[in-house]
């Protein structure tokens, strides 16, 4: 169970990171597996070849996209509105390929789609302290997405491990955000 836990919170930080990028590799990488869409909600209606061609064109956009400022503006849009529910059906896929009977199936979607949503939200605050995330944490951040979803089904205590490092890392940063944001308007209103 705990190995299960550690999987879906490692798959959501990496939708928290890229939102098609986790789609693509556990369609990619569990083809065989044609029954695994269709025990997950929303993409039970859906062919597994349009899932695979949606997966393939979006993740080439965040790819593209997340190396220009204006690119990466227009992502977080994007990745904010579906990162909750991406986290949540990768969760259950997690749990459907781990044939694991964990019976509310929805408290694992809640835990991925707020995972991923709390990792998307550190994104964008970095974004704006930074003014834009530079290209060389993109390409950091695109690396450790794969790494993340390949840990989770080979390797979950390694990749919950990192993934609960990472969550650290996102609370210990919005913590430090707030202090510059206080410190920020305790300097304006001492200049007025």
């Amino acid at each position: 169970m705990l190995a299960l836990i550690l999987a879906v919170l490692s798959v959501s930080v990496a939708v928290g990171m890229r939102t098609a990028l986790p789609l693509l590799v556990i369609s990619l990488s569990y083809t065989q597996k044609q029954e695994l869409w269709s025990q997950v909600p929303i993409l039970n209606n859906v062919d597994p070849r349009v899932i695979l061609a949606v997966s393939i064109s979006w993740s080439i956009l965040e790819l593209i996209f997340s190396k220009r400022l204006l690119g990466q503006r227009s992502l977080q849009i994007i990745q904010l509105l579906f990162s909750p529910i991406v986290g949540a059906l990768v969760a259950i896929a997690v749990t459907h390929l781990a044939q694991a009977d964990f019976t509310p199936i929805w408290l694992i979607g809640v835990i991925g789609a707020v995972v991923a949503l709390v990792v998307t939200l550190v994104k964008v605050g970095w974004f704006f302290r930074l003014r834009g995330i530079p290209i060389w944490l993109t390409i950091v951040e695109d690396v450790l997405c794969v790494c993340l979803i390949f840990f989770a089904f080979n390797a979950p205590k390694e990749g919950g491990i990192i993934a609960l490092l990472l969550i650290w890392l996102a609370l210990r940063s919005s913590n430090t955000w707030r202090e510059w944001y206080l410190k920020g308007q305790q300097q304006r209103e001492i200049s007025n």
